[in-house]
C-alpha cells in the first residue's frame, strides 16, 4: 500500500484488517485500496464526529472538514427540534445533527437512487425520513416555516475544476456530488433563493463553500432574504455561510 503511494499506509492497513473478515477479503480490499479506491468506499464506512456512516459506490464520501457545518448549525440552534439534511449524500450530516440534539424530527432529500438508499441506513437510528427528489421538490410541503435547521453540503466545485480533483474523488464519487456548474454556486443560489420560505422562526440555513467563492455565496444569501454569516476554520480549511431569516 505505501508502494501504491497510500500516505497513511499503516492506520488504513490496521482498519482494512480489522474490517476484513479473513485473509480473502483483506487481500481483495487492499488490491481495491492499492489501485486507488478511496478507503471508506473500501471499508464500507466513514467515520464523521465519532458515528460510523455507512457508504456505498456512487456516493460521495463525507469530509471531516464538513464537521464544521454541523458544529455551527449547533451552535446557531442548539435547541433545534425540525432537521433538514439537503443534498443529503450518504445522511452523514443529518445523523450527525440528530445523535447531537437528541429527539428531532429529520429529513433528508437527495436526488440520487444510490444516496437515498444509503442515506435511509443511517438515519434510521433517529427516526429519519429520506425523500428522492430535486432540492426542495423532494420535501413535504407540511415542512414550509417550520425547518429549525436546514444544512444542504451542495457540490460547489466549479465545472472546470473538476478534472482537477484528487483521482479518489474524481473518479470514484459521481459527478453530481461535486460539480457545482460555471462558478460552483448553481445549487447555492437555489438553495438560498427558497430557503427562507422554509425556515422557522429563528431557524437557519447551512451550507459549506469555497474561500474564493464566499463573497459570492455571502451575496445569494442576501438576496434571498437572508442574514449571512460567513465562518471560518483555518484547520480544516472549512468556510461555511450561516443564514438566518432577515
Amino acid at each position: 500500500m505505501r508502494a501504491a503511494g497510500c500516505v497513511f499506509a499503516e492506520e488504513e492497513a490496521r482498519l482494512l484488517t480489522a474490517t476484513a473478515s479473513g485473509p480473502a477479503e483483506l487481500a481483495a480490499m487492499v488490491d481495491r485500496r492499492a489501485a486507488g479506491e478511496p478507503l471508506e468506499l473500501v471499508l464500507g464506512w466513514s467515520e464523521f464526529r465519532g458515528l460510523r456512516i455507512t457508504v456505498e459506490p456512487g456516493v460521495f464520501v463525507p469530509r471531516r472538514r464538513t464537521e464544521f457545518l454541523v458544529e455551527q448549525a449547533l451552535a446557531q440552534v442548539p435547541g433545534a427540534h425540525v432537521v433538514v439534511d439537503l443534498c443529503c449524500g450518504s445522511g452523514a450530516v443529518g445523523a450527525a445533527l440528530a445523535a447531537a440534539l437528541g429527539r428531532v424530527e429529520l429529513h433528508a432529500a437527495d436526488m440520487d437512487p444510490a444516496a437515498v438508499r444509503c442515506a435511509r441506513r443511517n438515519v434510521a437510528p433517529y427516526g429519519g425520513r429520506v425523500h428522492a427528489g430535486d432540492l426542495f421538490q423532494a420535501l413535504p410541503a407540511e415542512l414550509r416555516g417550520r425547518v429549525d435547521i436546514l444544512a444542504a453540503n451542495v457540490p460547489y466545485v466549479p465545472s472546470g475544476e473538476v478534472p482537477l480533483l484528487p483521482a479518489e474523488a474524481r473518479d470514484h464519487e459521481p459527478l453530481r456530488a461535486l460539480d457545482g456548474g460555471p462558478d460552483g454556486l448553481a445549487l447555492l443560489r437555489r438553495v438560498t433563493a427558497e430557503a427562507a420560505h422554509w425556515l422557522a422562526p429563528g431557524g437557519c440555513l447551512v451550507v459549506e463553500t469555497s474561500e474564493h467563492q464566499t463573497p459570492a455565496a455571502v451575496e445569494a444569501f442576501r438576496r434571498g432574504g437572508l442574514t449571512p454569516r460567513p465562518v471560518v476554520c483555518e484547520e480544516r480549511y472549512a468556510q461555511v455561510v450561516v443564514g438566518t431569516v432577515a
